[in-house]
């Protein structure tokens, strides 16, 4: 298919258990190119790749780097051969320098000392020709996690990598960032360094992408050339189904305000914040990486303390001390990270719905598990969570539906106010989807919802209102009819 291909995974198949998670999926990739990966959580795209670089073996198929067959061969090899893996998760040791992990494996010895000045020099060149600006003698756990992207591309740099496959890059970055991470690419692509790059940001594959493979259980779907695919087709070929509206309309009836917040401040983080909500309607927060917005939500919600300012709960000034006494009034607080805040792994999803009220199931000291679990399958039915039962342990289930645990959790303590931190970060957009769906089912049932978001579509497309924040300050509030990309950015650099 392509004139300048390097790389080929032809017919690659996989089974686990007997079923098939891969089956017969051929890819090629182009030197000096970016070829995006989408699908759904499941489709099969993790596997694929840990076929690529050696951590899985294939049942069929090969792998062929310039037409050299590289199936079989262990991870170093592979890394060897010029295959370098970028993980969502940033894979460093925190106590070592920049240029000690660069190197991390490929030390320079003299007289069996680590070559430090040597590691520090080719570390310093290579950052440089990334333009990026950080010391190699730095430690990594001193580094945003910003720079240690760019000290992961280093790394994969410093392995002469001809393919580079980027999982999620952006999924912890700015906007600012984002656009450094962009030019970097760019800037390899010009070098012939192949991109196979993942993501589930619709608008950032679209300005990132030269070509665009889409995944579907375990099948190969649909290449396409991005220039020739928009959002509305892309989401078709990656769900099966079309959907015509991405952000489908909830005809709500506006009701009396449910929350109001007055000259919240907290030095040096946020001050002066007023707005309301009210029931059956979606106040958008809004702003950049630092503008203060998850750290609005977390005083609200009873996490963090704040220094002046009232939060009244229908009309009434309330006293929130703690996350407890927020869920005892009827606040509710999703975090935007899941895996640390939002559920316990290893405990199933009747043991999780149920967390935040556990009171409500007791007698004597024991947990009603009948009680428990009636109200907990109601919770698990409204919400299609995709799994077994309610005895399946949360940490096996996918992103989409461990959010929904995680909701689910939270809308079992009965809340009158639901914050949304992030509620779609890092799941696919078919789960997306059915996360909109539900925003919008909470509306209209009457909760006032404060929705955190740094995907501007989400912003604009769920929100009635908007509040902009920058630096911690409040900027504006906008109607849904007057916002728009540029005016809320306009508010957000200021």
């Amino acid at each position: 298919m392509f004139q300048n291909r390097i790389l080929t995974l032809n017919n690659i198949s996989k089974s686990f258990s007997g079923t098939k998670v891969l089956d017969g999926v051929t890819l090629e990739i182009e030197k000096g190119k970016v070829h995006t990966l989408m699908g759904e959580n499941g489709a099969g795209k993790s596997t694929l790749m840990k076929i690529l670089v050696g951590l899985l073996q294939a049942d069929e198929g090969e792998v062929l780097l310039e037409n050299e067959n590289i199936s079989g061969l262990s991870v170093h090899d592979i890394l060897e051969k010029g295959i370098a893996m970028i993980h969502q998760e940033i894979l460093m040791v925190p106590g070592l320098s920049v240029a000690q992990n660069i190197f991390l494996g490929k030390e320079s010895r003299r007289f069996s000392w680590l070559n430090e000045s040597e590691i520090n020099a080719k570390s310093k060149e290579i950052l440089a020709s990334l333009k990026v600006d950080i010391s190699p003698k730095i430690k990594i756990k001193n580094l945003s996690i910003a720079d240690r992207q760019m000290v992961e591309i280093a790394k994969a740099i410093s392995n002469n990598a001809k393919v580079i496959i980027m999982d999620e890059p952006t999924s912890a970055l700015s906007d600012t960032e984002v656009k450094t991470l962009f030019e970097i690419i760019e800037n390899l692509k010009s070098q012939g360094v192949a991109i196979i790059y993942i993501s589930h940001k619709m608008d950032e594959i679209f300005k990132i992408s030269d070509t665009i493979t889409v995944l579907r259980d375990g099948k190969l779907i649909a290449t396409n050339k991005a220039s020739d695919l928009d959002n509305n087709t892309l989401i078709s070929l990656m769900v099966g189904r079309e959907i015509s509206e991405i952000f489908p309309e909830a005809k709500t009836e506006v009701g009396k305000t449910l929350i109001s917040v007055k000259n919240l401040s907290k030095k040096g983080v946020f001050s002066e914040i007023n707005f309301e909500v009210k029931a059956g309607e979606v106040l958008g927060l809004a702003g950049l990486v630092g503008a203060g917005r998850s750290e609005v939500a977390r005083a609200i919600a009873g996490l963090d303390k704040f220094d002046s300012g009232t939060i009244e709960l229908d009309g009434s000034e309330i006293q929130i001390n703690s996350p407890s006494d927020a869920i005892k009034l009827g606040i509710g607080f999703v975090s935007e990270d899941r895996k640390a805040l939002g559920f316990i792994p290893q405990m199933n999803i009747r043991e999780n719905f149920s967390l935040s009220s556990l009171l409500g199931f007791s007698k004597m000291g024991f947990v009603d598990i009948a009680s428990e679990t009636k109200s907990t399958q109601a919770i698990f039915e409204d919400l299609k969570v995709k799994a077994i039962g309610l005895g399946q342990k949360v940490n096996s289930l996918s992103g989409g539906n461990q959010q929904k645990v995680v909701i689910g959790k939270v809308l079992m303590s009965n809340p009158k106010v639901i914050i949304l931190d992030e509620p779609t970060r890092g799941i696919d957009v078919g789960a997306k989807f059915e996360i909109y769906k539900l925003i919008n089912t909470l509306k209209t049932k009457g909760l006032a919802i404060i929705l955190i978001s740094s995907e501007m579509p989400e912003i604009l497309g769920l929100s009635d209102r908007i509040l902009v924040l920058s630096k911690g300050k409040q900027m504006a509030i906008l109607p849904k009819s007057e916002a728009s990309q540029e005016k809320i950015m306009q508010y957000a650099v200021h």
